[in-house]
Order: structure tokens, then sequence, then C-alpha cells
């Protein structure tokens, strides 16, 4: 980095964290927040734009108030990263027009399902992505049909509209917007198509922009220790995560353990389209990167959910539970110690993640659930891979990384299953990601 202090934003599902550092990349300040959604029926999940505004504010001045505690300084540049397929709709006088959409909110799957065939049929070959209810698109034509008029209305990804809130322009980053199902691969154009089905104008979408694109200056409604900071969009979460280091070299997994553990694989140029559909039905996605114009391939597992309902069906929910039921874990051997399809489990899918389990003897404890869980999302990764391996050449490294990461139950078992396997380190990702891509726009950098 440059010599100056820069910050990175993460809006994750969980928690919006910024995270500020030095020249050398140290932490300074790391604030962190609940990221303050609103819950309805039947899973149902949303986030009013103004629980967001305000919990940016409040996320800023903690991390302003960090800093001044532990001697002070500037903070000269901020880049906002986060979660795909969340956003936000504006009207022409900039006016927000419905709340922005979890990701996982099942809204927008009966639209889905009503979507012609010629539609339903190229999704996958366009946009690189699984047709189904967590693609924006989806969120759109719920919108539609609920009454609103798309024309002369604009999509911003949730980082987008976050940086507009710290005083940017609009704006729409390639890999946020790769995710919202209105981009064709091939071209990194607005699929046409897609937005005459929704209705839309070619004013949906902002010009698209790469990550690091300088965006203007933070506003003087914060604190004195950021305004007029430089504001960027870093890009999509999982991606901003895997560049934290650097980027990804080639034949690598990124393989990021959080609620999703997301398989992360950088590519030079677009496979194209039977390659994205033969893709997609396998729950793989081809997107664009954050990076120098690459694609990435993004394939997930649900194991983190999995694994976390495993220990709260024993009433473990602490730290020091879970490193106990690590521990527990470690003096079984990998295979466990049950007789072979005495417990079974399933649920990782990405399209799944109903936790659901078949006990046939007895001495089914926690641990040999735990391990039962990672074995069977040893098992997905595999059928993951496989099609990958039909696709580009076998990968020949892997680096885990994540909040399940540091459990060494977890690392034995995806060395089972990942080529030559190393575990970062690093517990905020992308967050410092992001944060380095921020560094990209300070004087020096750019010089």
């Amino acid at each position: 980095m440059s010599g100056a202090l820069v910050a990175g934003i993460d809006l994750g599902s969980t928690n919006l964290k910024m995270l500020v550092v030095d020249d050398a990349g140290t932490e300074v300040a790391l604030e962190q927040l609940p990221t303050p959604w609103r819950h309805g029926p039947g899973g149902t999940t949303d986030l009013p734009t103004d629980r967001l505004r305000g919990a940016l504010h409040r996320l800023v001045e903690g991390a302003a108030e960090q800093v001044a505690a532990r001697g002070g300084g500037r903070i000269d540049a901020v880049a906002v990263s986060g979660m795909g397929e969340s956003g936000v709709l504006l009207d022409g006088a900039g006016e927000v027009v419905a709340p922005a959409f979890a990701w996982f909110d099942p809204r927008g799957g009966e639209q889905v399902r009503a979507f012609p065939a010629a539609i339903r049929s190229e999704f996958a070959g366009r946009t690189g992505l699984p047709l189904g209810s967590q693609t924006s698109a989806a969120k759109l034509a719920y919108l539609r049909d609920g009454g609103v008029r798309l024309p002369g209305l604009r999509w911003l990804n949730l980082p987008e509209f976050a940086a507009t809130v710290l005083g940017g322009r609009p704006s729409s980053e390639a890999s946020l917007t790769s995710r919202t199902g209105l981009l064709d691969q091939d071209t990194g154009a607005p699929w046409e198509e897609m937005l005459a089905e929704l209705g839309a104008d070619g004013g949906l979408l902002a010009p698209i922009e790469d990550a690091g694109t300088d965006l203007g200056a933070v506003s003087a409604e914060f604190p004195a220790t950021v305004a007029g900071a430089r504001i960027a969009v870093a890009g999509h979460d999982h991606l901003v995560a895997a560049e934290a280091d650097g980027p990804i070299r080639p034949g690598h997994y990124h393989v990021s353990m959080g609620t999703a553990e997301v398989l992360l694989r950088v590519i030079d140029e677009p496979l194209g389209y039977a390659a994205r559909t033969r893709l997609a039905g396998r729950l793989i996605n081809e997107v664009r990167h954050v990076s120098g114009g690459k694609h990435v391939l993004v394939a997930g597992v649900k194991t983190g959910l999995l694994l976390r309902r495993a220990m709260q069906t024993f009433g473990i929910t602490d730290s020091e539970g879970r490193d106990r039921l690590d521990e527990a874990v470690m003096e079984l051997p990998y295979e466990g110690a049950l007789p072979e399809g005495g417990l079974e489990v399933s649920g990782a899918r990405n399209d799944d993640g109903d936790l659901a389990v078949t006990v046939r003897t007895d001495g089914a404890g926690p641990a040999e659930l735990f391990g039962a869980v990672l074995r069977h999302s040893n098992d997905e990764i595999r059928t993951l891979v496989a099609a990958l391996d039909a696709e580009v050449p076998a990968a020949t490294s892997a680096t885990l990384t994540g909040g399940w990461a540091g459990m060494r139950s977890v690392q034995r078992a995806r060395a089972h299953v990942l080529p030559q396997l190393t575990v970062s380190a690093r517990t905020q990702e992308t967050a410092f990601g992001a944060a380095r891509i921020a560094a990209g726009l300070l004087p020096a950098a750019a010089a």
C-alpha cells in the first residue's frame, strides 16, 4: 500500500464490517455490526434502505473512533465490497422504490417459472448463472408483477448503493452486475431480451465500470477522519476475498468457507455459451472477475450452514464448544467409527441447505455427525470438481479460508478432496481485499 490509511467495507449476509489498514497492511481498526435484515414469513428477508443508511453511518463512525483512539490519522480511500444479487431500485430523482431483497429471499420463484421458454432455455448460456429465485432478475420480475413500473428506474447492486450513501456517484461494477442475470457474459452488455421480458429500458443498469473506479469523495455527513476520502466499489465479496493477497495464480482454487462454501477459479476469458449451460446444470457460475477483464468459475456448497445446524442440534453455540467438538472429531478416524451406512446426511447441494440425518446405529454423537457432514460435503465438492475438470485443466493447488477454516477437522477433510491444500491465517479477507483496491485510488498508486 502507499503510506496512508485506507479502508475496506464488507457488506455481508451476517455482518457489515469496516477494516482500516496502514501502508503495511496492518490492521488499525475493525468495526462490525449485524446486517439489519427485516425478516418475514416463509423465509422472506429484505433490507429497508433506511436501516442500511443508518448502519453504514454507525459503521463508519465506529471505525473513525477506533482510528482516533489509536493516535489519529486520516482515511484517504474507501472501497465497498459485499454480497451479490441483492440491490436497490431508484427512480429518476434517486429515491428508493423498494427495499433490497436478500439473495436468499425466495420471492421471484413464481416469476422465474413463468418466464418464456426462450428466456428459460437461454438464461444459463447467456448469463453464466443457474436460473432461479436467487438472481436479481427474479426479484425485478417479482416487483414488476407487484405493480412497480421498471421503465425509468435504475438498479444498483448493494455495494454500489452503499457507495452512493457514502457520497459516490452511481455506477455498475462488472463482477456484481454479472450476478444479476441481466448481463450477457460474452458481450459484457445488458441482455436485451431479458430487459424486454422485465419491461425495463436500457437505463436500468448504469454504465458498467471496473472494480476500483474512482466514484467521488466521502461526504461531509461522515466523520472528519474519513470525509473527503476517495470512494470505489471493490466488487463481489468472494472474488474480492480471493484477491486479498494478490492475483490468484493459474490452476488454483480459492475456497472460502463461511455459511456457504465457495470454490473459485480464475480463467482468462469466457468459456462460451455451451460450457456455461453445462456448468449451470451443476449449479456452477461463470461470471466476470474483479480483476483485469478476467472471468471466474464459482461453485458452491452449503457446508457452513449444515455444520452450524449440526452444532446447534447438540446445543453447541460458542467458540469453546466448537473447539471441544473439533478435538473430538480429530480423535476419530476421517471415516468415523460407526459401521458403514450407520449415519447418513444430506443437504449440502447449493440448491438445498436442509440438513437431513438418517441414523441406523447407536453412538451417533456430535463428533460423528460433524464428521459425516464434512464427508458429505466432500462428496458434493468432488462432483463439482469433476464438472469443472471437464471444462478446464484440473487445478493443482488450493487455499482454504473463511470462518470454518481454522478447525483442524475441516482442514483434514478438505485435504482429502482439494489438491496441495494450504490454509489462510487471515480472518477478514473480503474487507482486506477491498482495502487493497481502495489503495489503488491514492495518488502514489496511480502515478
